[in-house]
């Protein structure tokens, strides 16, 4: 059995050293008991396809970008852009859910953070090869995802099908 073990980052291993201690306060406990009731809180919230308008704003954090937003009726556009020149567009209908994102810029944006609960199946699912500059195609019923690029100038798309809008089509996804 392969056990995969993420490490957490600065501000994650500050707040479990906090919630180490917290235990120890609150429940008189230590050791395993503590790491296992660790486990079973959240790290930190993941902005994601499928999330919700809190979601947005935990992506803007998470990227330490600036946001802008532009309302087109059915659905809404928040844009997002990183010091670092990536911009990464998040599509939010007007009932609440993220139903797609899309990115453009000199990097790649961490794809688990905007795909969310979708991430296992976009890295465990074959993907199509087209063409060259590293182009990978995962189209499901429910999920498509469409990613390519070169060293400094990647773009791509992720999107749920059954979620989009009424009159929304993916070709308005960029």
């Amino acid at each position: 059995m392969i056990m995969y073990v993420r490490i957490p980052t600065r501000s994650q291993q500050g707040m479990l050293k906090s919630l180490r201690a917290w235990c120890r306060r609150a429940l008189g406990c230590s050791g395993v008991i503590g790491l296992a009731a660790l486990c079973l809180v959240p790290l930190s919230a993941r902005a994601a396809l499928g999330g919700d308008a809190a979601s947005v704003s935990a992506d803007q954090a998470a990227f330490n970008a600036g946001q802008a937003l532009a309302d087109h009726g059915t659905y809404s556009v928040y844009t997002l852009t990183t010091p670092a020149g990536l911009t990464v567009r998040e599509y939010l209908a007007a009932t609440g859910g993220v139903f797609a994102v899309a990115w453009k810029g000199p990097m790649l944006p961490n794809l688990r953070q905007l795909l969310g609960g979708y991430y296992a199946r976009y890295v465990s699912a074959p993907r199509t090869h087209r063409g060259g500059h590293g182009h990978h195609a995962l189209h499901q019923s429910d999920l498509v995802v469409e990613s390519s690029g070169h060293m400094r100038a990647f773009v791509g798309r992720a999107y749920l099908p059954q979620a989009l809008p009424p009159g929304v089509t993916a070709s308005a996804i960029q």
